[in-house]
């Protein structure tokens, strides 16, 4: 199997090899967004401003708590927000699905679950981003639609564009799929509304962000207790199926813990032997792994949810162009 974190941001000797098949995918991608934008392909506008939050890389970068800190600002603003997303790794034969707190991420998505529990808000998932979006419409009184992870499907026609950037690891080894993490070339950064360095330093014309851990909870009974009160307990498991494990990671050992690490794939569909590592050592995991364990929880798993703390600038900038959208 192919370690495609260590390929695209470790400097594998093996990335060269994939480059003809990166060319190929910087190719149709520039072709297909040529398409949308000369309006050879249709793009679908809808009555409401339409927010889109995305990335250029492949894998996490904070997008999904970014969109839940817009979701709860935008309510708080009262505009009535609703989102749309993927719904990446639900298996549920018809789409776009309405999401509820306690939908089943099997078949829905991890993310679309998280989005809905996190947010209070109507979430509809499904891959084409126009159907969910006229779902929503259909269904829920929204004054604006969030796309959580849509920058690339152009389909849906948006007003505003944030780009999430990961601070640390920018763009790893800076080629394209699947040479590289690229999506798009770093030269579409140009193109957008806001740039939000999530971690490391933001450079010019760059808002910063950071991740807060909160206190966890116990998966079993709901309690809380800080993460301090993990430390000399003989070390705690870590669990981390998202795109970058390492944050979360490093996250809990900021706070002083000692970590047994067991990083997965992102959107990785557990099971319970996944999470039996033969001690009765707390496990803790993220908010997106703990959607799909909670029907394999015993009581010393816990999770630990995560803020997107943004620049104050990006809430007052935002308010402004979706006011400018809805004059329009």
């Amino acid at each position: 199997m192919i370690d495609w974190q260590r390929l695209w941001y470790g400097g594998s000797p093996w990335a060269p090899l994939l480059t003809p098949a990166a060319g190929l995918y910087r190719t149709l991608t520039g072709l297909r967004r040529f398409a949308y934008r000369s309006g050879l392909a249709h793009v679908h506008r809808l009555p409401v401003p339409v927010v889109v939050v995305g990335n250029l890389t492949a894998g996490g970068t904070g997008k999904t708590p970014l969109t839940i800190w817009l979701a709860d600002f935008l309510r708080a603003a009262g505009l009535a927000p609703g989102i749309v997303t993927r719904g990446y790794g639900g298996r549920a034969r018809h789409w776009p699905q309405q999401v509820r707190p306690d939908a089943d991420p099997c078949m829905v998505g991890d993310e679309a679950v998280l989005l809905a529990r996190r947010t209070g808000r109507p979430v509809v998932a499904g891959p084409d981003r126009v159907a969910a979006a006229h779902a929503l419409l259909d269904t829920e009184p929204c004054k604006v639609i969030l796309a959580d992870d849509g920058l690339q499907h152009y389909r849906l026609g948006r007003d505003i564009e944030i780009a999430v950037v990961d601070g640390v690891r920018r763009y790893g080894n800076g080629r394209c799929l699947p040479a590289g993490p690229l999506r798009e070339r770093p030269g579409r950064l140009r193109e957008v509304d806001f740039v939000v360095v999530n971690g490391g330093p933001a450079l010019g014309g760059e808002l910063p962000m950071h991740l807060d851990a909160g206190e966890a909870r116990n998966l079993v009974d709901g309690r809380i207790a800080p993460l301090t009160s993990f430390r000399g307990t003989g070390g705690v498991h870590a669990v981390a199926g998202i795109g970058d494990p390492t944050r979360f990671f490093a996250t809990l050992e900021r706070a002083g813990l000692t970590l047994v690490r067991h990083p997965f794939p992102d959107h990785h569909p557990y099971r319970a032997a996944d999470l039996d590592f033969a001690d009765e050592r707390p496990v803790l995991m993220t908010e997106k792994d703990a959607v799909k364990c909670e029907r394999y929880a015993r009581p010393h798993h816990w999770t630990v949810p995560v803020t997107a703390v943004p620049d104050p600038r990006l809430g007052e900038a935002l308010l402004t162009r979706i006011r400018s959208a809805h004059a329009g």
